[in-house]
C-alpha cells in the first residue's frame, strides 16, 4: 500500500497527531458551546475518522500477544487508581494533589449529562476504547522511541533509556492532573510493560482495561471525578 504524501512527509503525524487533536479538544470544548449529545457524538466521530484515516495502517497491525497478563494488569492498575481515595478519606483533599498547578478534583460531567444515555455510553465507549488507542500511540508508541533518538522510526518499540522511561512517565501524569501520583504509577507501570512485551497492541488492551475497569467503577459508585 502506497504510504500518503502527508504521512511521507511527516512519519510521526499518525502516531501524534490523534492525541494533539485529543488534547486541543480538551482544552477548547468549553468554549465551543456545542450541547449535547451533539458534542459527545462529534468528538467520538472525529476521533474515530481520524484513527481510521490517519492512522489506519498501525491500529489494524495491532497484535495482542499476552493477553490473559494484559488484562490482568489492566485490572491492578484501576484497583491502583482508586485505592488512595477509598482506604484513605480526604488523602485527594492534600494541598500536594489539589494546587494551583494541579489543579482541583471536581465532576466534571453536568448533572443533566448523568441521565442521558447516549452521552454516557459514548463516554464509556471513548475511555475504554478511544483514549487507550489514542493515547498508546503517542505515550508508548512514539515518545520514548523519539527521546531515545531523534531518528525514532529506527527505534524499535519497546525501547527505553532511563531519560525516556522516566521523562514519559512524569509527562504521563502530568496529564492527570490532581490524580498525578496514580498517573505516575500508572505510567511507570505501563512503561515496564511496554518494555517487557514490546508489544502496542498489549499496551492499548491493558490501558483499555484500566479504562473499562474505571468507567464501571464510576458508573456505579457515582464518583465521577475519575472521569477527568
Amino acid at each position: 500500500m502506497t504510504t500518503p504524501p502527508l504521512i511521507s512527509r511527516y512519519p510521526a503525524l499518525p502516531w501524534v497527531g490523534p492525541f494533539a487533536l485529543f488534547m486541543l479538544w480538551l482544552a477548547l470544548a468549553p468554549s465551543l458551546g456545542i450541547p449535547q449529545p451533539w458534542e459527545s457524538v462529534f468528538r467520538v466521530g472525529v476521533l474515530t475518522a481520524v484513527l481510521l484515516t490517519l492512522s489506519r495502517d498501525i491500529v489494524f497491525s495491532l497484535r495482542v500477544r499476552h493477553a490473559a497478563a494484559s488484562i490482568g494488569l489492566g485490572l491492578a492498575v484501576c484497583a491502583l487508581w482508586v485505592l488512595p481515595d477509598q482506604l484513605m478519606p480526604g488523602w485527594r483533599d492534600h494541598w500536594l494533589f489539589q494546587n494551583q498547578i494541579t489543579g482541583k478534583v471536581t465532576n466534571s460531567i453536568p448533572v443533566a449529562e448523568l441521565s442521558d444515555p447516549l452521552v454516557m455510553t459514548l463516554r464509556v465507549l471513548r475511555a475504554a476504547i478511544l483514549v487507550p488507542i489514542i493515547e498508546e500511540l503517542f505515550w508508548r508508541g512514539w515518545l520514548p522511541r523519539w527521546l531515545v533518538n531523534n531518528n525514532w522510526q529506527q527505534v524499535p518499540l519497546g525501547t527505553f533509556n532511563v531519560v525516556a522511561f522516566v521523562a514519559t512517565a512524569v509527562l504521563f501524569a502530568s496529564e492527570h492532573g490532581p490524580f498525578w501520583e496514580v498517573g505516575l504509577a500508572c505510567g511507570l507501570i505501563y512503561n515496564w510493560w511496554m518494555w517487557k512485551t514490546r508489544s502496542l497492541g498489549d499496551l492499548v488492551l491493558v490501558h483499555a482495561v484500566t479504562n473499562a475497569a474505571l468507567s464501571g467503577f464510576v458508573l456505579l459508585t457515582g464518583q465521577y471525578a475519575y472521569w477527568m
